[in-house]
């Protein structure tokens, strides 16, 4: 699939014609499916998978348009970053959290790896609030935020600081010439070597709602929990993978 791309690419590189377009777009719909796939869709009227394809393929129409095939970059490489940003940049203008709540969270974030290096074992919701002088009840208010704003975080920037995502951190070298296949069994092993060191209850949550596509009401009626319990424990779950890929990013750099 990359070859064909890559030659219907230069072929409109080197003759533009709406024919030559049109051939680019029907060949490279895979790439941008394959890229909302890995989205965790949030629940937002604007954000259908309907809606991100045809974002997606906007971000492909300017990679088309911007693509020089004379500066040796495989046009499945070019297309992909521009595809992804265009997702990425269209998620977080859709994103009502305000600012200051995004401050709570980093801090959050923040106090989890503080904690964890202090006391050598992760820290509990308690001693987190602590940290950050909240009450246990604002603190799952928190959690509860992170839930809804991590749910893309592996599309999101690695740390407060840089344009690497989480998911550029992840080890995968062969991920232009098989994008699809490849990219998620890279990034589910990854992903999997940090959802080990979690709760078996972290875990069975996680794979309920990420996995069996569980509704939070669905996985708290199993549980015997709150629907809001459920979201809280998402919440902080989300809160410390973000953390530790963060970390892995900067012991890498």
């Amino acid at each position: 699939m990359a070859q064909d791309l890559q030659s219907l690419a230069a072929k409109h590189a080197e003759y533009p014609s709406p024919r030559n377009r049109e051939a680019v777009v029907v060949a490279a719909v895979p790439l941008v499916r394959s890229l909302v796939g890995r989205l965790s869709i949030p629940d937002h009227p604007l954000a259908s998978r309907e809606d991100l394809e045809n974002v997606g393929l906007l971000g492909l129409l300017q990679a088309l348009d911007g693509y020089d095939p004379g500066r040796g970059t495989p046009f499945v490489s070019y297309a992909y970053g521009r595809i992804r940003g265009a997702l990425v940049d269209y998620l977080r203008s859709i994103d009502a959290l305000p600012r200051e709540r995004r401050r709570q969270l980093a801090e959050a974030q923040q106090a989890v790896e503080t904690l964890r290096q202090m006391l050598g074992a992760e820290p509990d919701d308690y001693q987190v609030a602590e940290h950050l002088g909240l009450s246990l009840v604002d603190y799952h208010t928190l959690l509860t935020d992170a839930q809804c704003r991590f749910a893309l975080s592996l599309y999101d920037t690695a740390s407060t600081e840089g344009e690497q995502t989480v998911v550029e951190t992840i080890p995968n070298d062969e991920a232009l010439a098989a994008f699809d296949r490849v990219d998620r069994a890279s990034m589910h092993a990854y992903v999997g070597t940090l959802i080990k060191d979690l709760t078996e209850r972290e875990q069975n949550i996680l794979a309920l709602y990420y996995y069996e596509n569980l509704t939070l009401r669905e996985i708290a009626g199993l549980l015997s929990l709150t629907e809001a319990r459920i979201s809280q424990i998402l919440g902080k779950v989300l809160l410390t993978l973000r953390t530790r890929l963060a970390k892995s990013k900067s012991m890498a750099t």
